[in-house]
Order: C-alpha cells, then structure tokens, then sequence
C-alpha cells in the first residue's frame, strides 16, 4: 500500500510539473498590436490580452479615460534626457523610464534626477538580451543587478515594472518577473525613434503621437532621439488642450487594484 501511495504521489508531481510546464511556455512572443486611429483604443487581440492579463500585465490603462501614461526606454544616453527632464518638470509630468545596467553605470546623475523629481524608475535588464533565452539564475540576476543598483543611487526602493528588452517575452517570462514581484508593461503607442542617425526633425515625432493617441495610451519614446526631445512639450501641450491627463503607471496600478473584481464585490 506504501508502496502505491509513494508511486502516486510521484505521478502526481510529474503531472503538476508537465502542467506547470505547459501553463508558463517560453515560446518568444515578439510584442506587436494594431495601432490606433481616430483617438479609437490600439489593439493586442483577445489571445495576447488573455495571456497579459493572467499575470496581470497590461499595455494599456481604462480606455474610457483620456489618461495617458508616459514611458521611456533608456538604454544609453544620446544627450537628449536632461531636456525631456526639463520638460517633464515645467509641465509637471510624471514619467516611467526603463533603465539598463550600462545606463546605471554611464549616468548614474540622471536616474538619480528622476527619482528625485518623482518619476518611476523601471527594469529594462541589466545587459538588455533577450530574456527568454536566460536560465532562471541568469534572469533572476539581470533584473536583481538593476533593481540593487537603482536602490544604492537613489531614494527609490525596490522596483515594481518591468518591460521586456526589444519587446521579446513569453509566458514564462512574465510568470517569473511575477514571482519576483514585478509587472510586466508594454505599449500602445511606439513608433521607429530610435534610429539616431534617422532623425526626421521634430514634427515626426510631434505627428506620430497625434496620429496614434487614445484613452488609456501607454506611450513608449526612447530618450536617444533628438526629435522625441524637441516634441515633447509641444505635444503634452497639445494633448492637454484635447481633454488628456498624464498620470503614473503608479496610478494606473491602483486604479487596477480598485476596480478588482474581489474588492468590488466588499
């Protein structure tokens, strides 16, 4: 009889693990979504949506809520993000960058700057690979090594946000970043800025955030591009005349928890 219960329990544990296996795939997603026209929501289709919102990831706020939540990529520095600090702070702005470790390393006066002017500071990986080829030590330890080093140059501890480098995640991606206490983030509104050699002069940028704006829109800039540095003012200006808000994805994450289902039915 101990000898059925013991070969039981062990196909039990080969059934959860091959069910665990199953239920958090590593097949590489590339981060894609129909863009927005007429101010209507972008769009990820139902299976992307599902999968985000099973690890309680998202790419965009309440869509019925002119909101926007300004986020920027920092994987190094072009001389443009002292103006975009600027701007956020006349304006007064609140914005999310994601940083990696060769920023930590190369601008470390920066981050500070943004922290202490009240923005988020994100994970964006130390090395900025590919995360679904990482083992769990190598995963673990790139968003460790980010959130410690922001930790040791600033006032903000512990770190909420990640977002995938180049936009590549899976399943188990995301289930691992959950269990390190992070929420994945993605976009709704991007376009090619990045380019640095390619700038196209300030109304590329200014034209592309009007082209794509919406309730609810995360929108992704890199702070290498000159054009998205000497937009952006005339765009929060703008956006503001139409009816929007800028908010954090802090906000956006206790509007989530307030309009949980569990504390709703309280």
């Amino acid at each position: 009889m101990k000898k059925w219960s013991m070969l039981l329990t062990l196909f039990c544990l080969l059934f959860l693990t091959i069910n665990t296996a199953q239920a958090a795939s590593n097949k590489p997603i590339h981060w894609g979504f129909k863009k927005s026209q007429n101010h209507e929501p972008a769009s990820a289709g139902k299976e992307l949506d599902e999968l985000l919102a099973k690890y309680g990831s998202f790419y965009m706020g309440d869509t019925s809520k002119k909101e926007i939540y300004l986020t920027f990529d920092n994987g190094y520095e072009n001389g443009y993000t002292e103006k975009v600090l600027d701007v956020l702070k006349e304006r007064k702005v609140p914005a999310t960058f994601f940083v990696t470790g060769h920023y930590l390393d190369t601008e470390p006066d920066l981050v500070k700057r943004m922290v202490d002017e009240g923005h988020i500071v994100g994970n964006h990986s130390w090395y900025h690979p590919d995360l679904t080829t990482q083992s769990d030590s190598e995963f673990k330890k790139e968003l460790e090594s980010v959130r410690l080093k922001v930790e040791e140059l600033t006032d903000q501890k512990g770190m909420s946000y990640l977002r995938p480098p180049r936009g590549i995640f899976s399943e188990r991606v995301m289930a691992d970043a959950k269990e390190l206490g992070y929420t994945s983030v993605f976009w709704s509104l991007a376009f090619v800025d990045w380019k640095v050699n390619d700038q196209k002069g300030w109304r590329y940028s200014y034209d592309n955030i009007m082209k794509q704006i919406h309730p609810g829109c995360i929108l992704l800039l890199h702070t290498v591009s000159k054009d998205n540095a000497e937009a952006l003012d005339n765009a929060i200006v703008e956006l503001r005349k139409q009816g929007y808000t800028f908010k954090s994805l802090d906000d956006l994450m206790l509007s989530r928890m307030i309009d949980h289902p569990y504390l709703i039915s309280l």
